[in-house]
C-alpha cells in the first residue's frame, strides 16, 4: 500500500512538472501525460506496476469528456448534421476500413486480422480532437463540425465492433448475426429511454437542484448523471461514453448547458490526463527502437491513406478544400477505443502480441503528432495550395451561439434593475446577453424569448458563452460586495479590456470597486437622493431646466456632493451599515461632520491655508459665518470663533481633524 502511494505521489509530481513544461514551450499537455505514462510505466521507473485500477479510473474521463461533447449537440443540432454524421462520417469508416483491410490482406494478413485492424485504424480519437477543437476554439466553425459530426458515427460504430469482435472467434455465423440484431435493439431501447428521461426528468431535476443555491450539489449531481447514464448503456452490453453523450445531448437543450459545461470541466480535464497517462504506459520502448523504421513508415502510409479519403469523400459532398483538408488532419490518428478493440482481440486470440503491440505503438505515436499537425494546419494548406473557392462559409443552421453576438452589453444578473436595462436597450437595437443563477428567471425569461443564460459569472465557460471577450461593455448588478468583487476579477482575468458598470447600494465600497477594475459604479443610494431632490425642487417651483443641469454637473461631478452624509455618533453609523445590509466597515466610507469653533479653539485666528488640513485628508466643504454659509471657501480666510466648519472625510481623519482645530493636537 505505501509503495503504491508513493509511486502515486512520483506519478504525479512527474505530471505537474513535464505539463508545466510542455506548456512553457508550447507544446500541448497531451504530450506530456504520454511521456509521463512511458516514464511511470512498466518500461520505464515502474510507479504503476499494476494499473488496472488506475485504467478505470481513466475511462471516465472518456465518459466525462462524451458528456460534454454531448451539451453542444442537442437533438436539433445532431439532425442538423445528420449529413456530416450518418453521411461523411458512415463513408469515412466503411471506405476506410474496405481499402485498409485490402491493403493487410495483401501483404499477408487472413481476412479477420485484416478487418480487425483496418477497422480499428479507421477510428480517431474523441480525446484528442474534441480537447484540440476546444482549447483552440474552432469546436463550431466548419471544420470542427466536420471533425465531430465524423468522430460522432465512429463512436456509435464502435458498438457492433465491441460486439463482434468476440464472436468473430466463433465459427457460428447465425450466432454472429443473431448478436448483432439483439445489440441493436438494445442500442435503440437504451437511446429512447435515455432520451425520455433527459426530455422530462432531468431538467426538472437540475431546476430544482439550481433552486438551492448550492454549488456542491449542482457539481454533485452533475456528476451523478454522468456516471449513471454511462452505467445504464453499460448494464445493456454497450458503451459508457456513449450513454455519457446522449445524457449531455438531451441537456443540452435546457437553460442549464452551459453551467453543466464549467462544472464538469475540471473532472473532465484531470481524468483526461490521467487517460493519456495510462495510454503512455501501454508503450514498449524497446520494441518501438526495435521495429522504429517500420512504425514511421506505417505512420507515414497512415497519415496520407485516412487524410486523402476523408479529403475526397468530403469534397464529394460538397465540402469546401479548405475544410476537407482540415478535416483530414484533425482525423487522420488511432484512436483511443483502438487500444480498448486491440486488448479485446488479443483477449481471444484474434491478434498476435506483436501485431498487439505494433499497433499501441502505432496508436500512441498518430496521438502525440496529432496536436503539432493541427497547429500547423493553415500552414500546411497554404504550403499545398489548397485553398477555398471564394465561396462564403456554409451557414450551420442551429448552431447560431451567444458565441457569434459581438459588439454586445453582457448583463450579470437579470433581477429587476437587469430586466429594466435590457428593456432600454432593445429599442435603441443594442445587443445584449444576460446572465442569471435564477432559474426561475431563466426559464422564464427563455419562455419570453429573451437572450438569458443560466450560469456563475465567475465561470470562465460561462463567460465565453456570453462572449464577454466582444462585449462593448459588462453591467454587473449583483449588489453584494462579495459577489460584484467575484464576478470583476473574473471579468478582468477574462477580457482585460472590458469596460464595467457595476451597481451598488451605496457608495461604501466605490474606491474599492475602481481600484479592482470596475470603470465606473453606480451607488443605488446616491442616485435616488438625486431622483428625490429633482422631484422636490420641481414641486418647490423650480425650472425643470434648472434642475437638470444641477443633476447633471452632480453626475459628472461623480457624486462629489453625495458621497458624504451627516451619520451622527458612531452607534448610528454601525446601524445605518446594518440597514444596508452590506459587509460595511466605516473607515472606508466618507461623511459629513460640522464642528463648531468656540472661543479657544486652537482654529481661531488661523487661516485655513495655514492648518493645512490637507495633510489629515480632510477637506473644507463649507464655512458658516453669522448665519450665511460660504461653499469651498477661499484657504487664505482667516476663522473666527463661533465659526462653523463642515469637514468631508473618513471617520477617522475628520475626528483627528476636529481634534487638531481645537485642541492643536496633530
Amino acid at each position: 500500500m505505501e509503495g503504491q502511494f508513493t509511486g502515486l505521489i512520483a506519478l504525479l509530481l512527474c505530471a505537474v512538472a513535464l505539463v508545466w513544461s510542455f506548456k512553457r514551450v508550447g507544446l500541448p499537455p497531451i504530450l506530456a501525460y504520454l511521456l509521463t505514462g512511458l516514464l511511470a510505466g512498466s518500461y520505464g521507473f515502474g510507479w504503476i506496476n499494476n494499473s488496472h485500477e488506475i485504467q478505470l479510473i481513466a475511462e471516465l474521463g472518456i465518459v466525462f469528456l462524451l458528456f460534454s461533447l454531448g451539451l453542444e449537440f442537442s437533438i436539433p443540432k445532431l439532425m442538423a448534421m445528420r449529413s456530416v454524421v450518418f453521411g461523411l462520417g458512415s463513408l469515412q469508416v466503411l471506405v476506410t476500413t474496405v481499402v485498409l483491410a485490402v491493403i493487410l490482406k495483401y501483404l499477408g494478413f487472413n481476412w479477420i486480422e485484416a478487418l480487425i485492424i483496418a477497422s480499428l485504424i479507421a477510428l480517431s480519437s474523441t480525446a484528442v480532437v474534441v480537447k484540440e477543437l476546444k482549447e483552440r476554439g474552432i469546436l463550431n466553425i466548419r471544420r470542427g463540425q466536420l471533425a465531430v459530426g465524423v468522430l460522432l458515427f465512429q463512436d456509435i460504430a464502435v458498438v457492433p465492433l465491441l460486439i463482434t469482435i468476440p464472436l468473430l472467434s466463433q465459427s457460428d455465423n447465425q450466432v454472429l448475426v443473431g448478436a448483432l440484431i439483439l445489440a441493436l435493439a438494445k442500442g435503440a431501447f437504451v437511446c429512447m429511454l435515455l432520451w425520455a428521461i433527459g426530455k422530462w426528468v432531468l431538467p426538472k431535476v437540475f431546476n430544482e437542484v439550481a433552486m438551492a443555491r448550492t454549488d456542491e450539489l449542482f457539481v454533485l449531481t452533475t456528476l451523478v448523471v454522468a456516471l449513471c447514464a454511462g452505467a445504464l448503456t453499460y448494464a445493456f452490453g454497450l458503451s459508457m461514453a456513449l450513454g455519457a453523450f446522449l445524457a449531455g445531448m438531451m441537456l443540452g437543450e435546457s437553460q442549464f448547458r452551459h453551467q453543466l459545461e464549467a462544472e464538469i470541466r475540471p473532472f473532465r480535464d484531470i481524468l483526461m490526463g490521467l487517460f493519456f497517462v495510462t495510454v503512455g504506459t501501454q508503450l514498449d520502448v524497446s520494441y518501438v527502437i526495435q521495429s522504429f523504421i517500420y512504425i514511421v513508415l506505417v505512420l507515414a502510409l497512415l497519415i496520407v491513406l485516412k487524410l486523402a479519403i476523408i479529403f475526397l469523400l468530403a469534397q464529394l459532398m460538397g465540402e469546401r478544400r479548405k475544410d476537407a483538408f482540415a478535416a483530414g488532419i484533425l482525423l487522420w490518428q488511432m484512436g483511443e477505443f483502438g487500444f480498448v478493440l486491440v486488448a479485446l482481440a488479443g483477449k481471444h486470440q484474434l491478434l498476435s502480441a506483436e501485431v498487439a503491440s505494433f499497433l499501441i505503438a502505432l496508436g500512441v505515436l498518430s496521438m502525440a503528432l496529432t496536436p503539432y499537425l493541427i497547429s500547423e494546419t493553415d500552414r500546411l494548406i497554404k504550403l499545398l495550395g489548397i485553398d477555398s473557392e471564394g465561396r462564403p462559409e456554409p451557414h450551420e443552421q442551429g448552431f447560431i451561439t451567444s458565441s457569434k453576438i459581438k459588439n454586445h452589453v453582457v448583463i450579470f444578473g437579470y433581477a429587476r434593475v437587469g430586466q429594466t436595462i435590457a428593456r432600454f436597450l432593445r429599442p435603441e437595437a443594442i445587443p445584449y446577453i444576460a446572465v442569471e443563477r435564477n432559474p426561475a428567471i431563466v426559464q422564464e425569461a427563455l419562455t419570453a424569448g429573451e437572450p438569458v443564460v443560466f450560469g456563475d459569472p465567475t465561470q470562465q465557460e460561462v463567460l465565453k458563452s456570453a462572449n464577454v471577450s466582444e462585449a462593448r461593455l459588462v453591467i454587473v448588478s449583483l449588489n453584494d460586495f462579495d459577489k460584484a468583487q467575484a464576478v470583476i476579477d473574473a471579468v478582468k482575468r477574462f477580457a482585460p479590456e472590458v469596460k464595467i458598470l457595476v451597481r451598488m447600494k451605496d457608495d461604501t465600497h466605490l474606491e474599492a470597486l475602481k481600484e479592482l477594475g470596475a470603470t465606473e459604479v453606480v451607488p443605488e443610494s446616491l442616485e435616488a437622493s438625486l431622483m428625490m431632490v429633482s422631484h422636490v425642487l420641481y414641486m418647490s417651483g423650480v425650472p425643470m431646466r434648472r434642475i437638470l443641469k444641477r443633476v447633471s454637473i452632480e453626475r459628472q461631478n461623480r457624486y462629489e456632493y453625495l458621497h458624504g452624509f451627516f451619520t451622527g455618533d458612531s452607534q448610528e453609523m454601525k446601524e445605518y451599515a446594518g440597514a444596508e445590509g452590506a459587509n460595511y466597515s466605516t473607515d472606508r466610507l466618507e461623511y459629513l461632520h460640522a464642528i463648531a469653533l468656540p472661543d479657544d479653539a486652537f482654529a481661531v485666528d488661523k487661516s485655513i491655508a495655514e492648518l493645512d488640513l490637507a495633510r489629515h485628508k480632510v477637506v473644507v466643504k463649507a464655512l458658516r459665518r453669522n448665519g450665511e454659509e460660504i461653499s469651498m471657501p477661499d484657504e487664505e480666510i482667516t476663522l473666527c470663533a463661533s465659526d462653523v466648519l463642515l469637514l468631508k472625510g473618513k471617520p477617522r481623519r475628520v475626528e483627528r481633524a476636529e481634534q487638531f482645530l481645537l485642541d492643536g493636537l496633530p
